[in-house]
């Protein structure tokens, strides 16, 4: 086995110093050496032990570079024209955040498919080339061109359930490898509290409700999480929803582990399931909708107000809408364990609707009634509708906060002292 670079580089150093100094016949006994150790054929070792370390005028390409013996050449750096140049980036960045800043695998599928209707509603105009490579652009171009603009705070809330003691024999569990249901109409439900880091008295609620086939998302703004509340919710939702709710799966909060809830699910023919205590991933999918839905557009803020509620049962309508129709989500098809790395496996990204369209469960009725409703729609008409309603409900919260600070305390007076005693 031959020496490595590095060694051969160390032998050539040591042997250049003495093959200078040498005469010529200790010059050919050092040449013998170094032939033998290295393996160089004999004019390169000659060149080699002339010449290492010293410096050289070398003509590469037709320019004259300067080349020191034994350091390596410094790389050329191939410079390549830009193909997504500026115009395209202020594209990409408008729709991105009318897309709520989706991560680039989804966000190429809304470029391939939501163009054509953002410039049929003159929100966006492109010229041929731009469209072009907009919609040729992958998802990992997108992630390394909009790096820059993704730094955002990520904070957590805190968890508002309550575990109901009454009827859990009665309610069987479910985890999350039990969900297998291959056709809509099973819903994960879920209540988000908005506190605002206090948790005294009563406060707003949001009920998060969403189909694990297709991914549809219904949300409703309650004012306390009183089960009479939450199951009014749960009733307009089961009228709203374009599927027939055929199951729901909640936690252990006593909002949903009542006689009320298990009576009403017993009536309509609905499957009534509930996850393990403390156990968050068997709602892993109304979970991710908590959090990237809803704290996503509400914020952490405390909303106690009738007039708040309002403003978030207003949000939720455009939220909803834009959800549903027109962003995109991926959803794990398979996970294998090998050793301890784990493979995880997911669908193409679509949207609810799409995927509501390509079940074979849902009517054809149902599916003409989404498409007209579909064929209305403009997202970015309802991204600034959106905007517009979250920057009202955040003005509520900002003037009821005002209201009820604490007076300014009164600065002493000129009868007391700097101290605020009085004066002698």
């Amino acid at each position: 086995m031959g020496l490595k670079m590095s060694s051969r580089r160390e032998l050539t150093e040591q042997h250049a110093q003495r093959y200078r100094r040498a005469s010529k016949k200790e010059k050919g006994r050092i040449l013998d050496e170094f032939v033998e150790s290295t393996g160089y054929q004999r004019k390169y070792a000659i060149h080699l032990l002339t010449w290492w370390g010293r410096t050289r005028m070398v003509r590469v390409d037709g320019t004259l570079v300067k080349l020191v013996v034994g350091r390596p050449r410094p790389a050329r750096r191939r410079v390549r024209p830009r193909r997504y140049d500026q115009e395209v980036l202020v594209a990409l960045k408008l729709i991105w955040y009318v897309f709520d800043c989706m991560c680039g695998k989804r966000l190429v599928v809304v470029l391939r498919t939501m163009l054509p209707t953002l410039e049929s509603f003159g929100e966006i105009e492109l010229t041929a080339a731009v469209r072009g490579k907009l919609q040729t652009i992958s998802a990992a171009t997108i992630d390394r061109l909009l790096q820059q603009e993704r730094a955002r705070l990520r904070l957590k809330g805190r968890t508002h359930t309550k575990p109901g003691t009454l009827l859990k024999d009665q309610i069987a569990i479910r985890t999350f490898a039990d969900w297998d249901e291959q056709e809509p109409g099973f819903f994960e439900i879920d209540l988000v509290g908005h506190e605002g880091g206090n948790a005294s008295g009563d406060f707003c609620h949001t009920l998060t409700i969403t189909d694990v086939d297709t991914g549809w998302v219904d949300l409703y703004g309650l004012q306390n999480k009183a089960q009479r509340w939450t199951h009014e919710a749960i009733d307009a939702a089961r009228q709203s929803l374009p599927i027939v709710m055929r199951g729901i799966d909640t936690d252990n909060g006593s909002e949903f582990i009542n006689h009320h809830l298990l009576r009403y699910c017993e009536a309509h023919g609905i499957t009534f399931t509930r996850g393990r205590p403390h156990r968050k991933n068997d709602t892993c999918y109304v979970e991710q909708k908590n959090g990237h839905v809803v704290r996503r557009a509400v914020g952490h803020l405390r909303y106690d107000t009738d007039r708040e509620l309002a403003a978030l049962n207003a949000i939720y309508r455009p939220l909803c809408l834009l959800v549903n129709f027109f962003y995109p989500s991926v959803k794990l098809v398979k996970k294998t364990r090998t050793g301890s790395k784990v493979r995880r496996i997911y669908d193409d990204p679509q949207t609810p609707y799409h995927r509501m369209l390509a079940s074979e469960s849902v009517s054809e009725k149902v599916k003409n009634r989404l498409k007209q409703q579909y064929a209305t729609l403009n997202p970015v008409a309802l991204k600034r509708e959106l905007t517009r309603l979250t920057e009202d409900l955040l003005q509520l919260n900002v003037s009821k906060t005002a209201k009820a600070a604490p007076s300014t305390v009164q600065a002493p007076s000129e009868e007391r002292g700097g101290s605020g005693r009085p004066a002698k």
